[in-house]
C-alpha cells in the first residue's frame, strides 16, 4: 500500500523522518504555507521560506526518494499584520506559478478578524485568477461556524466546491463539508485535532468518497507516520482496503491532480536517487556516503509498511 502525506510542514521536520516516511511507504507529501511559531518581522523572511518549500525542501525531499509539491499562501494569523499581509500579496503571485505548486494554501480563518476575511477573500480572487486550488485552514475555535463561513466565503467568491479542500475537520464538520460538495481533510494531529480511532469511526460512518487523511506534522507534538499508521489500524478495525487506499492516497492525489502539477507517474516511474546532487552549492549530507542508484528503482510495494508503532 502508498501513502500520500497532503498537509505536512517538512521544512520542521528532520531528514530521519524522510527516511521512515520512505520506508513506511510515503511516496509523495504536500507542504503548507504557513506560521512559523513566532511572528514574521518582514516580508524577506516570508520571500526567504517560500523559497525555501519551492527549491530546498522540493530537492530534499528527492534525494530520499519522496516526490515534494508545496502550497503557497498567507497564513491566518499573520494576516492580522497588515502591514506585512498587504507587502506578502504583493509577492505570491511570482510563486504561485512554480514547478510543483497544487493549491493557493492554507488560507482561512484564526480568529475570524475582519484582517482574516479581507485577505482570505483576497487569496480566493487570486486563486480564480490563475485558475488553481485553494487549501483552507478552518479555526481551532468554533471550529463548526469558522468552517461554514469559510465555504460560505469561497463560494461567494466564486470557487468551485470540488476546487477548494477544507481541512482540519471533525466529527460536528464532516457532513456539512461533504453535503456542499467540497474536499474534506482530516488532521491526525495529537491532542488538539483528529485522533487515529476517531477517523476509523469517521470512514466507518461516511464512507470514504472525498475524504482524506494528513498528518499535519511541524514543529510541535506531531507524528510524520500518522498517516501509515492510521491505515494500519483501519485495516485492523474491519475497514475496506479500498476505502483505506482511498483516504490515505485515492482521493489527495484525485484532488490536487487538479492542478495539473502532481501525477502518479512521478514516482511509479522516478528519477534514480544521486545524493551527490548539490542545490546551489549544498548537499544534503554531512560527510555520508552519499546513495546512488545507478538505474532506476522498480518501485515495490513497501515492506511491512503498515507495521510501523
Amino acid at each position: 500500500m502508498r501513502f500520500i502525506d497532503p498537509h505536512v510542514h517538512m521544512s520542521s521536520r528532520t531528514t530521519e523522518d524522510y527516511e521512515r516516511m520512505k520506508a513506511a511507504g510515503v511516496v509523495a507529501v504536500i507542504e503548507p504555507a504557513f506560521w512559523l511559531g513566532q511572528p514574521r518581522t518582514n516580508v524577506g523572511s516570508y520571500i526567504d521560506y517560500l523559497s525555501t518549500i519551492v527549491g530546498w525542501e522540493r530537492f530534499r525531499a528527492s534525494q530520499f526518494g519522496i516526490r515534494h509539491y508545496c502550497t503557497i499562501g498567507l497564513n491566518s494569523k499573520e494576516a492580522n499584520n497588515e502591514a506585512l499581509a498587504e507587502a506578502v500579496m504583493d509577492i505570491l503571485p511570482r510563486y504561485l506559478s512554480k514547478e510543483g505548486v497544487v493549491a493557493v494554501g492554507e488560507i482561512g480563518y484564526d480568529d475570524g478578524s475582519a484582517l482574516e476575511d479581507r485577505y482570505y477573500r483576497a487569496q480566493l480572487q487570486l486563486a480564480r485568477e490563475f485558475e488553481m486550488l485553494v487549501m483552507v485552514h478552518t479555526p481551532h475555535r468554533d471550529k463548526k461556524a469558522g468552517t461554514i463561513r469559510s465555504m460560505e466565503v469561497a463560494l461567494e467568491m466564486g470557487m468551485k466546491p470540488q476546487h477548494v479542500v477544507i481541512d482540519h475537520n471533525n466529527e460536528e464538520t464532516v457532513r456539512d463539508v461533504l453535503d456542499r460538495g467540497f474536499w474534506a481533510g482530516f488532521t491526525l494531529y495529537p491532542n488538539t485535532k483528529m485522533g487515529s480511532e476517531r477517523m476509523v469511526e469517521i470512514v466507518r460512518q461516511y464512507g470514504s468518497e472525498r475524504i482524506f487523511i494528513d498528518s499535519s506534522a511541524d514543529w510541535g507534538v506531531s507524528d510524520a507516520l500518522a498517516v501509515p499508521k492510521t491505515a494500519r489500524l483501519m485495516l485492523e478495525r474491519g475497514i475496506a482496503r479500498k476505502d483505506v487506499e482511498a483516504t490515505c492516497y485515492g482521493n489527495a492525489l484525485a484532488a490536487y491532480a487538479q492542478s495539473g502539477q502532481i501525477a502518479e507517474s512521478h514516482w511509479l516511474a522516478p528519477e534514480a536517487v544521486d545524493q551527490r546532487m548539490l542545490f546551489e552549492g549544498n548537499t544534503v549530507l554531512r560527510g555520508q556516503t552519499p546513495r546512488v542508484d545507478e538505474e532506476l528503482p522498480v518501485i515495490p510495494e513497501p515492506v511491512d509498511a503498515l507495521a510501523f508503532k
